[in-house]
């Protein structure tokens, strides 16, 4: 064999699938391929196989590939170029070219230079065949940077191992490879990204998914955990606390991921306690009952791409001080978007959003790694979601237990509790889950808007500022919105909310496994909270087919706005058509039930986000007037005892995160 780059020493040939020697490194993230049958806009996650280029000739070492580039032949927007013989092993055939620099598969340069410990990083690559090896890296702006090639010459296997520079990456930038063949096929049978410093401690994860009756979802994950041999060799346990009437035990599937877990899987039957509750049970059993070193917590309804795992463990062991890792979510309804960058928290008012200079639902088969500048930046978070976030054991020793919140704001407090402390989150690229994605959803106008409020509430007084005038304004502002959007059930459940939160943190604790059923009660006595399947179940509008079509475009500018909102609320003082009452005033679908148009109506049903049903809403003026009033109240008396608030939160907080309230207060009083 003949690498002209850079030779390295003889070492035995790996069986397929494997990764590749070592050569006294360690694996931070291997090469790998798409699943069998996945579509060409998920092979983009793992490929960029759009070069078009077919090349005649070899390049010498020392010069860029683009030198023997000497025509390009059609395109190959839709060609695969690359055969997976495993989720670790492929073919490239003669005559293309394949690039790696994809999502999964190019390597977040940036990310490791910002929080590990590393000052490079080696590329290893067990091939056979003839053709080159061509290594780039990026520049914060997304420019590439060609940075060494090599050339595969003669038979046999060659064991590639590449040194790079991880310095130049302070504020962004990717290393990825491309491969080339000429006149003979290459064969790619294990290839990684790995570091040559020992990492700290060990790889020894405890990972839990809490599920609420989705038990196919949940073997689905069991599965993939139990069938990665180097996953499965990383894991300490896996516990998942099982909160529903659909048990994943009895789900088909089940005896046989069981099996492959064997003594590391727990089931843990315990009522609903919502996300917090099951994140919390996974978080004590974890520290009591195991020696892990990690714990990763998991969203029961995802698509799991095992290496994330050991991805997200690396990550932990290197990093220069402990701190909690993030994956990322690419969305389950479109699997080659990249929903969520990353997330921040506004402390003024503790909303979280994306964070700055990240754009939300990117679909990488439209606009690959290569082609968008913007994921070549390093984004910087507050906190994780706990649809995929590791956090060490020592965080989780110190920082304590998730709050007894049900669901909503828990893990972005926790981040924010954590961050307090010392101890930072990085959400990585290259590490993630596939997850549903919220553009079905409105959860803060469903049954979820009690915990929407309630909880921002709670986080805020233990990590939002000294006057709250901001977090009140952006809550009388939502509560006006619902009024002018006919969603008298989500004002009933924020004074719900309100009301709880000024009773105190004495509450938390008891009401964890009654408040959902008081809040579905509560929702039920409104007509929004009461979906139907479809809007035949009550009388059509009388609308011409036009008329349907047509609705009121938004206010432009400043005083536009002001106009249409005083418009708005004056219209809903006044008192209803009878007529209206009954049937319906527009059928309206759910992207246009936006205020403008339904704060002019007297009725109409509209679409739920999902699309699967409707809701019938009517105008109330005597409701619109008691719980605008309400809200004010409660905001002025909020205001009024904000600084008593803060402190018994806080003085509240060690208990409310402690391990032993936990068990005393929940686990033992709520046995599955």
């Amino acid at each position: 064999m003949t690498i002209s780059e850079t030779p390295t020493r003889p070492s035995p040939s790996p069986r397929p699938g494997a990764v590749p020697p070592a050569h006294g490194g360690n694996l931070l993230q291997r090469v790998i391929l798409p699943r069998t049958g996945d579509p060409m806009s998920v092979r983009s996650l793992y490929l960029d196989e759009r070069t078009g280029i077919r090349l005649t000739t070899v390049p010498t070492p020392d010069a860029p590939p683009s030198t023997a580039k000497i025509g390009l032949v059609g395109s190959a927007v839709s060609a695969r170029r690359l055969r997976a013989t495993s989720r670790t092993s492929a073919v490239v055939p003669e005559q293309s070219e394949v690039s790696f620099g994809a999502y999964f598969n190019a390597f977040a340069a940036s990310y490791w230079r910002r929080w590990s410990r590393l000052t490079e990083v080696h590329l290893k690559l067990s091939l056979e065949g003839t053709g080159r090896i061509d290594v780039y890296r990026t520049k914060s702006d997304g420019s590439p940077i060609f940075e060494r090639g090599a050339v595969l010459q003669g038979p046999g296997r060659h064991e590639l191992d590449m040194a790079l520079d991880l310095r130049p990456f302070e504020d962004g930038g990717w290393y990825w490879f491309d491969v080339t063949t000429a006149e003979g096929d290459l064969t790619l049978h294990a290839g990684g990204w790995y570091a040559a410093e020992e990492p700290t401690g060990r790889a020894a994860v405890t990972v839990g998914t809490p599920t609420f009756n989705r038990p196919a979802d949940c073997v689905a994950t069991l599965t993939a955990l139990g069938e990665d041999p180097l996953v499965r060799e990383a894991l300490t346990a896996v516990i998942v606390p099982d909160q529903g009437t659909k048990k994943v035990r009895d789900e088909p599937g089940f005896e046989q991921a069981a099996a492959l877990l064997g003594d590391k899987l727990r089931i843990i039957d315990q009522p609903n306690l919502g996300g917090s509750g099951g994140y919390a049970r996974i978080m004590y059993e974890a520290l009591e009952h195991t020696d892990c070193e990690q714990i990763l917590y998991m969203d029961d309804d995802i698509l799991l791409e095992p290496d994330s795992v050991l991805r997200a463990v690396a990550f932990s062991r290197y990093s220069r001080e402990p701190m909690l890792v993030g994956g990322q979510m690419l969305s389950l309804q479109a699997r080659s978007q990249l929903s969520t960058m990353g997330e921040v928290v506004d402390r003024g008012t503790l909303l979280w959003r994306n964070a700055p200079g990240t754009e939300p639902h990117h679909d990488l088969a439209d606009q690959t790694l290569r082609q968008t500048p913007w994921l070549h930046r390093r984004t910087d978070v507050d906190y994780n979601a706990w649809w995929m976030c590791l956090i060490p054991r020592a965080v989780a020793e110190d920082v304590g237990m998730p709050l007894p919140l049900f669901i909503k704001c828990d893990d972005t407090e926790y981040g924010l509790r954590a961050r307090a402390k010392g101890y930072r989150t990085a959400t990585v690229p290259g590490i993630a889950i596939w997850h549903m994605s919220f553009l079905e959803k409105d959860d803060t106008s469903d049954w979820q808007a009690y915990f929407h409020y309630r909880n921002r509430f709670v986080a805020a007084t233990l990590h939002g500022p000294e006057n709250p005038t901001a977090l009140l304004r952006d809550t009388l502002k939502r509560t006006l919105r619902h009024l002018l959007l006919l969603e008298y059930s989500a004002v009933a459940l924020q004074e719900m909310a309100l009301r709880d939160f000024l009773a105190g943190p004495e509450r938390l604790f008891p009401t964890l496994p009654t408040v959902l059923g008081e809040i579905r009660a509560k929702r039920a006595e409104y007509d929004d909270g009461r979906p139907l399947d479809s809007a035949t179940q009550v009388p059509l509008s009388d609308l011409d087919a036009l008329s349907a079509q047509l609705f009121p475009q938004p206010p432009k500018g400043k005083v536009g706005t002001v106009k249409g909102l005083a418009q708005s609320v004056l219209h809903n003082l006044r008192a209803p058509d009878p007529a209206h009452q009954a049937v319906p005033q527009r059928n309206v679908p759910a992207r246009n039930a936006q205020w403008f148009v339904l704060s002019r109506l007297d009725s109409a049903t509209v679409s739920t986000p999902d699309g699967r049903g409707v809701t019938f809403r009517r105008r109330d003026p005597a409701m619109f007037r008691a719980m605008l009033k309400t809200a004010v109240g409660q905001c002025r008396d909020i205001a009024k005892a904000w600084p008593e608030l803060r402190r018994r939160y806080r003085d509240a907080l060690p208990e409310l995160s402690s391990r032993e309230a936990w068990a005393r207060e929940v686990f033992d009083r709520n046995p599955g």
